[in-house]
């Protein structure tokens, strides 16, 4: 999604992924069949560039630091480094002025306790790298669900106090420096850990809106930070918790390309090639359905019927699996309880 806005302002593409049907090789120009960690190739990709992004967290932030020292990669690379460890990335949030929920560094079973017993129960034990879409984590309850989370100690984790809040929400912006676009704040709802609708606009009084915008942009600003940032906070009454963020473009962030009058990745590459940012506008309430696996059948009938304002997008992935993301249908005007009514059987529930 990156490349097709890329191609519709003029700029041509190289794309480096391990696998060989990667989709984005299907709209680029070039293409670099490489492992992330590979250094020589990611070299051989800056090269042919004028500039560098990233769309995934894990690639290593390490081999990317020389490279930065050498090579035109806009948004750098502390954004990506602060990202990659939970520890880290809460740390950074609270030293920067972002509320988190009380958190702890969890080695063995001896820490655990201890975190337990300093930050009490329910609480959420997660591996401090490589987690996504509920992997990697456990919710503790109760005593007796620290024997299980046993599992999780073979690498170093993180144990976060568990926030009851009321909704999860996520806010999309670009900053290049001078000036910073934030993409209106969507509500997001899981269903087994994975993001299943994003509803925008979040349903929220408009002074949590823009305590949310301009917290974030204040975030970019105080860390240095360029380019685009996806920032998940948790929502209690009127008060936010950072939850975590993403350098990148954000699947919760996928409505704004028929639904704003600009969309995250249009901004992305307009940062990359030095254009002045647009700011944003919903063009009308919208939904967002993450289609997994066992909805690519559905999501293809949808596609099918062709109706006004219901945007398929199907990503090419070659092997569909239960839980796999394989695209995403956006409905411009459209609200949760007219989604529900109308549209949400159609899916597996």
């Amino acid at each position: 999604m990156i490349a097709e806005q890329a191609r519709l302002l003029g700029v041509r593409t190289v794309a480096l992924d391990p696998a060989a049907d990667a989709p984005a090789f299907r709209v680029t120009d070039e293409h670099m069949v490489a492992a992330f960690d590979d250094a020589a190739a990611l070299e051989e990709l800056c090269r042919r560039c004028d500039a560098v992004t990233y769309e995934f967290e894990n690639v290593p932030g390490e081999i990317l630091v020389p490279l930065c020292e050498k090579y035109n990669i806009p948004q750098g690379c502390q954004p990506l480094y602060d990202s990659q460890d939970r520890l880290r990335e809460k740390t950074n949030a609270r030293n920067h002025g972002l509320q988190t929920p009380d958190f702890a560094a969890v080695d063995d079973e001896a820490s655990l306790r201890e975190a337990v017993r300093r930050i009490g129960l329910p609480a959420v034990l997660k591996t401090r790298t490589l987690g996504y879409d509920g992997h990697g984590q456990r919710v503790l309850r109760s005593e007796s669900d620290l024997e299980g989370a046993r599992e999780l100690l073979t690498v170093p984790c993180i144990l976060e106090a568990f926030v009851p809040f009321d909704f999860e929400v996520s806010v999309v912006t670009v900053n290049d420096g001078q000036r910073a676009v934030t993409f209106p704040v969507g509500r997001n709802i899981h269903r087994d850990g994975i993001l299943d609708l994003c509803v925008v606009p979040a349903a929220m009084s408009e002074t949590l809106h823009r305590r949310i915008e301009a917290e974030s942009q204040r975030f970019m600003r105080e860390c240095g930070y360029r380019g685009i940032l996806a920032i998940e906070y948790f929502v209690r009454g009127e008060e936010i918790y950072f939850n975590e963020m993403a350098p990148r473009p954000h699947n919760s962030g996928h409505y704004t390309i028929e639904g704003c009058t600009t969309n995250q990745f249009r901004e992305l590459v307009r940062y990359l090639i030095g254009e002045p940012l647009v700011e944003p506008r919903l063009v009308a309430p919208t939904v967002m359905k993450n289609i997994l696996g066992q909805d690519l059948e559905a999501a293809e009938a949808v596609a099918r019927e062709g109706r006004e304002g219901v945007y398929v997008h199907l990503y090419g992935k070659t092997e569909s699996r239960p839980k796999r993301k394989m695209g995403h249908i956006t409905f411009v005007g459209m609200d949760l309880p007219r989604y529900e009514a109308e549209w949400s059987a159609r899916f597996v529930k």
